[in-house]
């Protein structure tokens, strides 16, 4: 079962690059996604079904090692809110994008999330992550613990903590610029669904006009009513093709630029929570270090011990942290770059496709007159 699974020496045998969760499956309520992941020796490939509580489960394994020197200081990828079949508008706000009852964006998504982990110097180490992969039994289902790291979301009693000035001005730093990049992150994120969204709404209007314009066709053999009825069918023909032009631009937004958004806003959240973490090791550093100097005799050894423990664990949290740091910046701006390519190359091939199309409407309705 893997949660018996706690080993950090595995060497992944799978291709980093190529792990594909290729498709979702609904049975319910339930979802089961199907991931193939092509073997590092070329020979072949892996197949596994894992649900949602199984990548959850592997966050919280992963999240767990303690026994990992500074693994608090780690940048963990982060993992999409839960997928429901007919979710309610209070889940569809949360997942945002991935909420657009379309699967591939949600799939591709927890592809990154895999990717991302395996490609992980600390993280695919783990033993976990390689039965994940290619194990073809289904991981157990225990109940995931919560509250592992005082995460963000559930340590109210540690908000204090998150204004605790820093002894590092490097870290002091990364904090405020993350602060404004987390906001600026979600918001962004959010004003580009609400443009794909009124492109979904304005391709559901071009279709119901260009169905409209048929009830304007009439029989009979008179003239006018015959050209009235050509200029309507013609009509129609360029509002469905407005339709499917708005639909692919909505399309090529989400799959692009809008996955970019969110993955970007999820790991800016991802980072802040652990600066929070390691601010946190800090609070219980500075304390370590005044119950040592305060300690009376009896104690001093055992409160000595205390902080040295506490000094060596926050120098390896530190240690950890500036390396992703300078690993995620990198790999952001890679990552919003290639988006961002993405985007402009499928929008200017939808355009050109478009207009081609436009301009055939325009000579037929020239043909017309």
């Amino acid at each position: 079962m893997m949660e018996e699974v706690n080993e950090v020496t595995s060497t992944l045998s799978v291709d980093r690059h190529n792990i594909n969760v290729t498709e979702v499956l609904k049975d319910g309520d339930s979802l089961t996604f199907l991931i193939v992941s092509q073997k590092l020796s070329g020979t072949g490939e892996y197949h596994v079904a894992r649900a949602y509580d199984d990548f959850e489960w592997l966050q919280q394994h992963l999240f767990s090692q303690e026994d990992v020197p500074g693994i608090q200081g780690v940048i963990f990828p982060p993992l999409p809110a839960k997928a429901q079949v007919n979710a309610s508008a209070k889940v569809m706000k949360q997942l945002g994008f991935l909420g657009l009852e379309e699967w591939q964006p949600y799939c591709k998504a927890l592809e990154t999330f895999l990717q991302q982990i395996a490609a992980h110097s600390i993280l695919s180490k783990n033993k976990a992550v390689e039965i994940f992969l290619t194990s073809s039994d289904p991981p157990g289902r225990q109940r995931v613990r919560k509250n592992i790291f005082n995460r963000l979301s559930q340590a109210v009693e540690e908000k204090r903590k998150e204004g605790h000035k820093d002894v590092d001005e490097f870290f002091q730093t990364e904090r405020d610029h993350n602060l404004v990049l987390t906001g600026c992150a979600k918001t962004a994120a959010e004003r580009f669904l609400d443009v794909v969204q009124t492109e979904q709404k304005i391709a559901v209007a071009c279709g119901h006009f260009s169905a409209a314009l048929h009830l304007c066709v009439e029989p009979g053999e008179d003239a006018d009513k015959q050209a009235f009825s050509k200029a309507c069918v013609k009509l129609s023909e360029v509002f469905d093709s407005m339709k499917k032009n708005m639909t692919s631009v909505a399309e090529n937004n989400v799959s692009t630029l809008g996955l970019g958004l969110d993955l970007e806003s999820r790991y800016q959240e991802a980072e802040k929570e652990m600066l929070f973490r390691r601010t946190c090791k800090l609070v219980e550093l500075e304390s370590a270090r005044r119950n040592a100097e305060k300690a009376k005799p009896v104690k001093k050894a055992a409160m000595e011990e205390v902080k040295k423990a506490a000094e060596m664990e926050f120098d390896h949290i530190c240690r950890v942290a500036k390396q992703e740091i300078a690993r995620f910046q990198g790999t952001r701006v890679e990552m919003l770059q290639q988006t961002l390519v993405q985007w402009c190359e499928k929008q200017l091939l939808t355009a050109k496709e478009s207009a081609e199309q436009f301009n055939q409407h325009l000579q037929a309705l020239r043909g017309m007159a």
